[in-house]
């Protein structure tokens, strides 16, 4: 591992503690870039996550994606765990935490909205940061290309009907805008882009693929210490206003998170999931598509209501809770037998 590797957290805390510092003394410069948005889709973040995942698509060997059809076990776990067990564990445990556990610090109305936000949290399972996640426990780029592929395909129909279940409401709107420009910015261009590179270092045979991606790799890692900053200077000033909020809101969304995952874990185990396929597999399930589930909450409940904040909450603890678990699958992958 390289020395952006070997010490990601220290740099994705720089990156917090960098992002809330730049927010709170040039909030005008951050208001600017959070501007800078087509259908709730902040583009500045956009090209950040590009780059964060465009090493990852050039290594997809679209001649393998076939054989993904051979070992489907990979992709029923991830989508079982997306669509029939996390959107409802999220809803519990925001019922039990905020209707209950701290019935005694919030009020009625504000307990209602922030599980509101959790259930929309709950009901987007992750595009774009999963390839991030996957390529930093070396998981096998074809098959997490399929995993999400059919994941966005079934969010596209699921997404609307689970949430108005879970929220209790006979219509919800859906910014479709904002869930076919995210798939196109964060899976098809990016995609293109890596089968076209691809095709253009195939003459110089795998050395030369594997050198190219080599230097992109610390540009990977750059894009998305980038990201860090922005999301948390973008919200710099919630964190400070409404700190006691924030940590409430946080404790059951880390619970679902850990949760989910040691579940997916576990399954893809008793499955005998091989590790680069099981890796991606729990963490797709672990993570959120936190741009739909923010745009949902306010189109829904207001810029300023207690859903909102409880989406912009699963972006704050999302990356951090992430990194811990990807060193979980690193330090859990088999080690090879000795001579």
């Amino acid at each position: 591992m390289g020395l952006f590797e070997r010490f990601l957290t220290l740099w994705v805390a720089l990156g917090i503690a960098t992002g809330v510092g730049l927010g709170l003394l040039l909030p005008g410069l951050f208001q600017m870039v959070a501007a800078i948005e087509i259908a709730h889709v902040n583009l500045v973040v956009a090209v950040f996550i590009w780059v964060m995942i465009y090493p990852m698509m050039i290594q997809i060997d679209w001649s393998a994606i076939k054989d993904v059809g051979r070992k489907p076990r990979g992709l029923l776990l991830t989508l079982v765990v997306n669509w029939l067990i996390k959107p409802f564990t999220m809803a519990a445990l925001g019922v039990l935490f905020f209707h209950y556990l701290f019935a005694p610090w919030v009020d009625p109305q504000s307990a209602s909205e922030y599980i509101a936000g959790m259930i929309l949290l709950g009901v987007a399972p992750c595009t774009a940061m999963v390839f991030v996640w996957s390529q930093l426990v070396r998981g096998d780029a074809n098959y997490t290309l399929v995993q999400v592929s059919v994941n966005d395909l079934i969010m596209v129909v699921a997404f609307a009907p689970i949430a108005a279940f879970l929220l209790g409401v006979t219509k919800i709107t859906v910014p479709w805008e904002t869930l076919l420009l995210s798939t196109v910015l964060y899976v098809v261009l990016p995609l293109a882009a890596g089968m076209v590179t691809r095709r253009q270092l195939r003459g110089g045979g795998p050395q030369a693929l594997g050198r190219f991606v080599g230097r992109l790799k610390p540009w990977s890692i750059v894009g998305l210490i980038a990201t860090v900053v922005l999301l948390f200077g973008f919200q710099a000033g919630t964190i400070v206003a409404k700190p006691q909020v924030i940590v409430l809101i946080a404790v059951p969304l880390i619970l679902q998170t850990y949760g989910i995952f040691f579940l997916s874990w576990y399954a893809a185990r008793w499955l005998k999931l091989p590790h680069d396929v099981a890796g991606p597999a729990c963490l797709i399930g672990t993570s959120n598509f936190f741009e739909l589930a923010v745009a949902v909450a306010i189109s829904l409940f207001g810029l300023n209501s207690g859903a909102a904040l409880a989406t912009v909450v699963g972006v704050l603890v999302e990356v951090p809770v992430m990194l811990s678990l990807v060193a979980m699958v690193n330090a859990w992958a088999p080690r090879p037998a000795r001579a």
